[in-house]
């Protein structure tokens, strides 16, 4: 449960004020059909961060050992600090749209997904829990707890909520989990 828990704190606030959230904004107001944007961010990230949580269980499982704890811990710090910058969306990530709302939007988002903070903290998850499946599930939660009202509401919600302040929590809490495990590392050698 904490592996779900955290993962999906973590992305949730991470993802606010992030390109692909900017994408949700963007293929929201160019198709307006929010709910088959809904679903193309949904399976677009169940696939995109079942790969990213994969891959960080499996490099935990080959390179477990106290260097790399303190590995995963650095990670954590520097996507606290990575959250601080805010994104934007580049021109060449427009949305081009020739396949429908769905398909251009599970197509997009898994694309611009990539080597993205949240895909990135995904691994990180994968790499401290060992849970696959839950952190997952709590990495797709966040994405949709921050994505679902961007679609939905768009530009009234990125005029009513502090970008800066929420990336300012995300981070802290980025900092902190890194900070907790180099202390827990640091006990258990």
């Amino acid at each position: 449960m904490e592996a779900f828990l955290t993962s999906a704190t973590v992305v949730a606030l991470a993802e606010i004020g992030d390109k692909t959230m900017l994408l949700a904004i963007v293929l929201a107001a160019r198709f307006r059909r929010p709910w088959p944007v809904v679903w193309g961010i949904l399976f677009a990230t169940l696939a995109n961060h079942f790969l990213a949580a994969l891959l960080g269980a499996t490099i935990a499982g080959v390179l477990d050992g106290v260097w790399f704890r303190y590995a995963v811990a650095a990670g954590f710090v520097a996507m606290g600090l990575w959250t601080l910058i805010p994104d934007k969306l580049d021109e060449d990530e427009e949305p081009k749209g020739r396949g429908g709302a769905f398909l251009t939007t599970l197509i997009a988002f898994f694309l611009v997904e990539i080597g993205d903070k949240t895909q990135i903290a995904t691994i990180a998850l994968g790499a401290r829990f060992d849970a696959t499946l839950a952190v997952t599930a709590g990495t797709t939660l966040g994405m949709m707890i921050a994505n679902v009202p961007a679609v939905f509401a768009g530009d009234a919600l990125t005029r009513r909520v502090s970008l800066k302040a929420i990336r300012i929590v995300a981070a802290v809490l980025f900092v902190a989990i890194g900070l907790l495990l180099a202390a827990q590392t640091a006990r258990w050698i």
